[in-house]
């Protein structure tokens, strides 16, 4: 409600329109002083008129633009007179903030590329003109000349062809209509201009050897050929300048617009708090006339409970009277009869404690039973997935052991067979001397097909199960990572196995090297720094190690000489470094391709990564434990 009554305050307190300058001057020192304060970071701004609004934090560019906005609306005069002076301090005292855009394309609108004359006439949208392009080259779209030509970011590409439809050998590239795209079709001109594959150089030679390109000015626009004939009717003859006065003409009428719409919704804005104000005051005065009928109900309660009370008692005291009349007999039945009823009530009052003590028991009785039973289902569960890990990992190592043992069984048939051609090259020698060579020959060669048979088989057999070993590994990889997923809330950090990230970078260090520095918002910095590190180690262009060889081996070491290393170590010091060099390590070990973070079963204790037996023989030690409890 207290943004409500602001907009009433507000309008209690107008000004004038005469003193809305002298307003805004007081509230500009303000502003200047530090009294009021509109900027928390480089581009972090926020409205210090506006605290009750849903959105508080601002860019430059939005805030401004909210500013003008109100300050040029038909809200109330002490309104509009803040909003200008936040606009003033806004533009002089913080412009620094104003180039808020990516610095491409903010240089691109700014200041677009200049022609080397600035009323040339070119073809818009951009176009670029290539000659001697090979038919085979323009199918498909032109694949593999936009694929050459990808550095300048054509868009599209088209074959000229003549009236009759023949090829005519030219083809036309286009660029982006923006400045951006003027800057790439500039570079496409003057890069094919300073191989002297230009317009002038294709004009003097003529030759069909070479591709040339140029940029479409006038002269290619107004040829009466099949290429003039394309430029004129898919684009216009436009000067530099003609296109910045049609580009800034288009931007002032959209800030024009947008300023009337926002002018339009903040004087809706301003009706909606009125009615809400009023609706307010409805239901105040609505919550007044219900406490006054509260007030006068129980007013008339109290008088009717005061005259039951007094009739009340007018009763007992001529019944009191009447009793005194009784006999000592009467008396003594009353008294005995008293106590009976004393005794039966405290009786029946135990009675009852006792019911309910029972009732209390029986319910903590049944949620113990259900506490004990949900349990031993969460126990039962984990030794379940313990045993199927543990029966899987037995599996795979059956498989490990059966596919060595058939290597070494294909080791000795090759060797076998090895021996065999050699016997029959020694027997194909021994003809003449006495023995029967073409028998012998025979027998070597039945022999040694069926060794080679068996061999076949073999690799097969092999093959086989090599492709049941990989699905089964890639189905032992799903239940390590279902076990990981299963023990997130039982494995704590204190305990010897544990769930660790690989590749996530540890934002304490840059908590503490930013306390110094930022004070207060050492927090928030440090935040920043490390999400920022950790989208650096996902950049898979980015790769700051270094191959060196130890003796035989060649491993990956950390580059300390990369920039941005360096550039860390400092700005925030050894700790951080070390911080981020632990997760570029752990990154380029266990997911160098996908460059995410990964979870891995970790001991706690030796700093390292825990093998699944590890894993099975801590999780049913805590399941013995709490069985045992």
């Amino acid at each position: 409600m207290g943004s409500r009554m602001e907009c009433s305050s507000d309008e209690s307190s107008e000004l004038s329109d005469t003193d809305i300058d002298d307003y805004a001057e007081k509230a500009y020192t303000d502003l200047k002083s530090g009294k009021l304060v509109a900027r928390f970071g480089a581009d972090r701004f926020r409205c210090p008129f506006c605290p009750g609004k849903k959105k508080q934090d601002y860019r430059y560019n939005e805030l401004l633009q909210h500013a003008i906005g109100v300050g040029a609306s038909n809200r109330a005069a002490k309104v509009k007179a803040n909003h200008q002076a936040l606009a003033s301090h806004l533009k002089t005292d913080h412009a620094d903030a104003a180039g808020s855009l990516p610095p491409r394309q903010a240089v691109a609108l700014i200041n677009p590329p200049k022609p080397v004359q600035d009323q040339e006439l070119f073809v818009w949208p951009w176009m670029g003109i290539l000659a001697n392009v090979p038919v085979e080259q323009t199918q498909r779209g032109g694949a593999i000349v936009m694929q050459q030509l990808a550095g300048y970011k054509p868009i599209r590409f088209n074959a000229v062809h003549s009236p009759d439809g023949e090829y005519t050998g030219f083809a036309i590239v286009r660029f982006n209509k923006d400045w951006i795209g003027f800057k790439d079709a500039l570079g496409f001109h003057n890069t094919y201009k300073s191989h002297h594959l230009g317009k002038t150089d294709w004009e003097a030679s003529k030759s069909d050897k070479y591709m040339f390109a140029w940029l479409a000015k006038e002269e290619d626009y107004k040829a009466d050929d099949p290429v003039g004939k394309f430029l004129s009717e898919n684009g216009d003859l436009k000067t530099v300048a003609e296109l910045q006065q049609e580009m800034s003409r288009k931007t002032d009428t959209l800030i024009t617009s947008l300023t009337s719409q926002i002018s339009a919704k903040s004087k809706y804005l301003m009706e909606l708090e009125c009615k809400c104000n009023q609706m307010d005051l409805a239901l105040q005065r609505a919550m007044e006339d219900n406490d006054s009928l509260d007030q006068r109900y129980n007013e008339e309660m109290r008088k009717m409970q005061s005259t039951a009370r007094e009739h009340s008692l007018k009763i007992f005291h001529e019944t009191d009277q009447l009793r005194k009349q009784l006999d000592e007999k009467e008396n003594d039945i009353k008294r005995r009869s008293k106590q009976l009823s004393e005794i039966v009530a405290q009786t029946d009052m135990e009675r009852r404690k006792l019911e309910n003590e029972r009732k209390k028991n029986d319910g903590q009785n049944d949620s113990l039973n259900m506490a004990r039973i949900e349990q031993e289902k969460a126990n039962e569960g984990v030794r379940s997935l313990v045993e199927k890990h543990k029966k899987e990992k037995e599996a795979a190592l059956n498989k490990i052991l059966l596919l060595e043992k058939q290597l070494d069984e294909k080791h000795q048939l090759e060797l076998d067979i090895q021996q065999l051609r050699g016997k029959l090259e020694v027997v194909k020698h021994m003809e003449g001397e006495g023995v029967d060579v073409k028998k012998r020959t025979e027998e070597l060669n039945k022999d040694l097909q069926d060794r080679i048979d068996a061999m076949e088989d073999l690799e097969e057999l092999n093959q086989a199960l090599i492709i049941k070993e990989r699905m089964t590994n890639d189905e032992l990889q799903d239940a390590k990572k279902e076990l990981i997923s299963g023990l997130v809330d039982l494995l704590g950090p204190r305990s010897n196995i544990g769930i660790r990230r690989m590749g996530q970078v540890d934002e304490k260090p840059f908590i503490e090297a930013c306390k110094p520095k930022y004070g207060a918002e050492a927090d928030t910095k440090a935040l920043e720094f490390c999400s920022m590190w950790q989208d650096n180690l996902r950049d898979a262009n980015w790769h700051p190690f270094k191959i060196v060889t130890r003796g035989e081996k060649s491993e990956q070491i950390i580059d300390k000489g990369d920039e941005k290393l360096v550039g860390l170590k400092e700005e925030l010091g050894e700790e951080v470094y070390k911080a981020v060099t632990t997760a570029l390590v752990e990154m380029n070990e266990y997911n160098a391709s996908g460059s995410y973070v990964v979870s891995e079963l970790w001991n706690n204790k030796e700093s390292r990564k825990a093998s699944m037996g590890e894993v099975v023989e801590h999780i049913l030690k805590q399941w013995k434990a709490k069985r045992k409890r």
